[in-house]
C-alpha cells in the first residue's frame, strides 16, 4: 500500500521550512520514528521522524529546496494503509528499536530542535549503496580488533559512495576540532554523527595528527578564483532575519541614545566574584552584570519592557522580563531567551547565559526558545566594537548594545586617572518611550554599573 508524508506544521507560526538533507534514499527500508530528514525552518533545524515502517519510494523534494507546509516530502509503500501507532514524546527518549524487539516501548524523537538523540544504540542499517556500480561496505572487524591506540584506514566518502550523515553545526563543530567526520562515522555505523560523537571521538584520539585528514582542501579566498562575483542563496535564518529587520526598521520608529560609563567598579567586582570558591562555577562576566543592571532598571521604565499592538490598539506591558541575548551563530544571528530572567540571581543569570550560548553556537535552539522575548541586549563588545545602532528585533519597544570595555583616561574624584571605560547604545520604539524615559532607562543601567551597590536601592 503506498502512503504519501507531508511537511507538517512545525508551529511557531512558521509557514515553509527548507530540506536541509536527506536520511534515507528510494529503496531505503524505514522504521517508525527513523529520522528520515532535517529541515531549516525560519528560527531552528528540525529532524523530521517517520510515520511508517516500510519501504521509500520516492523523494519529492531535493535538499536545498524550500517547501511550504503540506507540501508532498516522501512517500512510502508500506504493509497496512494505517500508520503505526505512535506513544507521545517523551523528553530525552532514546530512538525506537527494531521491529524484532516488539517487547519495547517504541517512542518517536523530538520533532523541535536540532541533533540527533546521543544513543549508544545504532539505527537499523541502510541498505548498501553502490559506488562506480559496485556495491561496497566497512569491515568493522577491523575496527574492533584494532587497539585504540591505532587507527586503522578508514574509507573515503569517495569509497563509500555518500557523505557521512550529520548535521551542518555538527560539521562545523568537527571541522574546528581538525577532526574528519568519516572517521566517526566508520567507527558507530550507519547512523546520523551527534556532536557528543565527535567530542567521544576527539577526547579518544586526543591532539593526534592523524585526526586531520591528509588531504584537507585549501580554502582559496574568492578574490583568487578568478570569478568576479558569488552568489549565496538567501535562505534558512539568514532571510528570517532579513524580513524581520526590515518589518522592525519600517514599522517602530527607531531612535538611539548613548552614554560612555566609568564600569571599573563593576570590573573589580567581577574580580572578586571570581576569586569566590563558592562562585567558581559560575561563569560571571560583564554582560551577566549588564544583564541583571537591565533588568532591574527596567522595573522603573516599563515602557522598554512592552510591545505594540496595533490591532487591538493597545500598548501591552508584560510584568516579566523574557530577556533576549543576540547570539551570532553559524548559520546568522538568532536571539534567544532567558525566561524570567528578572527573577534570577547574577548566578543564575550566568548559568543561563552560558547555557543559551553553548545551545546557540552547538545549533540545538528550538523555535520555542526564540519566540517572545521582552526586551534585548547585544554584546558588540566581543567584536572590539564600542558602540552601535542596534536595530529593534520584531515585537520588542527597546535593545541594548553592550560595548568593549577599554582603559582610558577618564576624569575621577577631580583627578585623570586610567578607568576602565564602556559604551552603552540603547534603541527604543518612539511610539511607546519618549526620549526621557529612554534616557532615564539607560543612565539607571549606567548607575549600576558605575556603582554596582546602587542596585540596593532598586528594590
Amino acid at each position: 500500500m503506498n502512503e504519501e508524508f507531508h511537511l507538517p506544521d512545525l508551529g511557531e507560526g512558521l509557514t515553509e521550512a527548507e530540506v536541509v538533507q536527506w536520511l534515507v534514499a528510494p529503496g531505503d527500508t524505514v522504521t517508525l520514528n527513523q529520522t528520515l530528514a532535517e529541515v531549516e525552518t525560519a528560527k531552528a533545524i528540525v529532524e523530521l521522524p517517520s510515520p511508517y515502517e516500510g519501504t521509500v519510494t520516492a523523494l519529492h523534494a531535493q535538499a536545498g529546496e524550500t517547501v511550504a507546509v503540506g507540501s508532498l516530502l516522501i512517500a512510502f509503500e508500506v504493509e497496512s494503509a494505517e500508520p503505526v501507532e505512535r506513544a507521545e514524546p517523551v523528553e530525552g527518549a532514546e530512538p525506537a528499536e527494531e521491529k524484532s524487539e516488539p517487547a519495547e516501548e517504541k517512542t518517536p524523537p523530538n520533532l523541535v530542535g536540532y541533533g540527533a538523540a546521543p544513543s549508544s544504540k545504532a539505527r537499523p542499517m541502510r541498505r548498501t549503496r553502490r559506488a562506480n556500480g559496485n556495491p561496497v561496505s566497512v569491515d568493522t572487524a577491523v575496527l574492533e580488533a584494532a587497539p585504540h591506540d591505532v587507527l586503522p584506514e578508514m574509507p573515503t566518502p569517495a569509497r563509500v559512495g555518500e557523505r557521512p550523515r550529520s548535521t551542518p553545526p555538527v560539521r562545523a563543530y568537527a571541522k574546528r576540532l581538525g577532526i574528519d567526520i568519516v572517521l566517526i562515522a566508520a567507527e558507530i555505523g550507519d547512523r546520523v554523527i551527534t556532536r557528543e560523537d565527535v567530542e567521544a571521538y576527539a577526547e579518544r584520539v586526543g591532539g593526534r595528527s592523524d585526526a586531520v585528514p591528509a588531504e584537507a582542501p585549501l580554502t582559496v579566498p574568492p578574490l583568487m578564483t578568478g570569478e568576479r562575483e558569488t552568489r549565496i542563496p538567501i535562505r534558512g535564518v539568514r532571510k528570517h532575519t532579513a524580513a524581520a529587520m526590515v518589518q522592525s526598521a519600517f514599522t517602530a520608529p527607531h531612535v538611539t541614545t548613548f552614554h560612555t560609563v566609568d564600569v571599573t567598579a563593576t570590573m573589580d567586582l567581577i574580580a572578586s566574584l571570581r576569586q569566590d570558591r563558592s562562585l567558581a562555577e559560575h561563569r560571571i562576566g560583564p554582560l551577566v552584570i549588564v544583564a541583571k543592571a537591565v533588568c532591574l532598571a527596567l522595573t522603573r521604565t516599563p515602557g522598554l519592557n512592552s510591545r505594540w499592538d496595533g490591532d487591538a490598539g493597545e500598548i501591552v506591558q508584560p510584568h516579566y522580563v523574557d530577556l533576549g541575548i543576540a547570539a551570532a551563530t553559524e548559520r546568522g544571528l538568532i536571539v534567544p531567551n532567558i525566561r524570567g530572567a528578572d527573577q534570577m540571581t547574577v548566578p543564575e543569570l550566568a548559568d543561563a547565559l552560558s547555557a543559551l550560548t553553548e545551545t546557540a553556537r552547538s545549533g540545538k535552539t528550538s523555535p520555542a526558545e526564540l519566540a517572545g522575548g521582552t526586551f534585548s541586549i547585544t554584546n558588540i563588545g566581543v567584536f572590539g566594537i564600542d558602540a552601535g545602532t542596534p536595530i529593534l528585533p520584531p515585537g520588542q519597544s527597546g535593545i541594548l548594545a553592550v560595548g568593549a570595555v577599554r582603559r582610558r583616561p577618564w576624569e575621577f574624584r577631580g583627578e585623570i586617572a586610567l578607568r576602565q571605560i564602556m559604551t552603552l547604545s540603547l534603541s527604543f520604539d518612539h511610539r511607546i518611550v519618549d526620549g526621557a524615559e529612554g534616557a532615564r532607562f539607560v543612565k539607571d543601567v549606567a548607575d549600576i554599573l558605575e556603582e554596582p551597590g546602587r542596585a540596593m536601592l532598586l528594590r
